[in-house]
């Protein structure tokens, strides 16, 4: 498939996602570039700010089977990767649960316990779901979105490190401007019953996923990444530094967003672009720097600006 080709494919998607969701752009594009990268994406914001519906939309969009979840505080593993069914004769059968689909919408994913919010982790990583000794692969693409408040709202259980860790990005909801929600009140009657059709299909995405692989990303830009992160792991504010996971979705977005803006080769925007959403779940602060109201996003931009950028690629 041509370039041209796969850039229509990445335009019918959002064209279709913003028939329903109104403004978001940044999210709309980080959502892509994760399906592109074979990633992940934990969307947080206040209640009504649309995590669900711009989660659910861009799934319906890409086809493929979508299931939803929505998390509780009694949901048990086993609500989410499946059971074995035992009859009285001593036979068995496997009983699927949602997360066997191309697409998972995992929403409120703070609102259950950490012991069902780990049945994702085998699923994230590795594209497969043990249970009862029986390993089953999932179908690909495979991608899970999920949604959460804020931590320290009412009835949430926060998300691990080791569970912020799988998703490739984190991207912000927030409220809209008054002319987007101008523009929601006046759609409102078809916002709230919107037909969204699938716009691409399964094989697709994967050949987007080939073509993916093919952006160059010139040594001079990995040097570049890796020389922000690192200045992010040394900075004397941090105590939970990003891992490696965090230089392989930068890598791997890099390529990703080349690709969405025509190009076959990676710049040091791409990375700017993308630190934010790739950085700012995988960084704890020391206690006494949240008491200096030292910020995340503060500290991630404040390493960004110690770092020469490559002239030259």
């Amino acid at each position: 498939m041509n370039k041209d080709g796969l850039l229509g494919i990445s335009r019918r998607i959002l064209d279709e996602v913003s028939r329903v969701v109104v403004g978001k752009e940044e999210v709309k594009e980080l959502l892509l570039v994760a399906l592109l990268s074979r990633g992940h994406v934990l969307i947080e914001g206040l209640p009504g700010t649309a995590k669900t519906t711009l989660a659910r939309t861009f799934a319906q969009a890409i086809g493929g089977e979508f299931k939803r979840i929505q998390f509780v505080p009694d949901m048990l593993p086993a609500d989410v990767c499946g059971f074995y069914l035992y009859t009285p004769d001593g036979g068995s059968r496997f009983v699927p649960g949602p997360v066997f689909a191309n697409v998972v919408l995992a929403d409120e994913l703070n609102r259950t316990t950490p012991r069902t919010q780990a049945a994702l982790l085998e699923a994230m990583q590795e594209g497969q779901v043990s249970i009862e000794g029986h390993t089953y692969p999932l179908a690909q693409p495979y991608m899970v979105i999920a949604s959460q408040t804020p931590f320290g709202s009412e009835g949430t259980y926060p998300l691990s490190d080791i569970q912020a860790d799988r998703f490739m990005f984190r991207a912000w909801s927030g409220h809209p401007t008054l002319e987007e929600e101008q523009r929601v009140l006046g759609a409102i009657d078809f916002l709230e019953e919107p037909s969204v059709s699938a716009v691409v299909s399964p094989e697709e995405i994967l050949q987007l996923r080939k073509a993916v692989q093919a952006v160059h990303v010139s040594p001079k830009v990995v040097d570049y990444l890796l020389g922000v992160v690192d200045r992010v792991r040394h900075n004397s504010d941090v105590l939970a530094a990003p891992s490696t996971r965090a230089s392989i979705a930068l890598y791997k977005g890099c390529r990703s967003l080349a690709l969405l803006d025509g190009r076959d080769y990676a710049i040091p925007d791409d990375v700017q672009r993308l630190l934010l959403p790739a950085l700012v779940h995988r960084i704890r602060l020391k206690s006494e720097a949240e008491m200096e109201q030292v910020t995340v996003e503060g500290v991630v931009r404040e390493c960004l600006e110690k770092v020469a950028v490559p002239k030259e690629l």
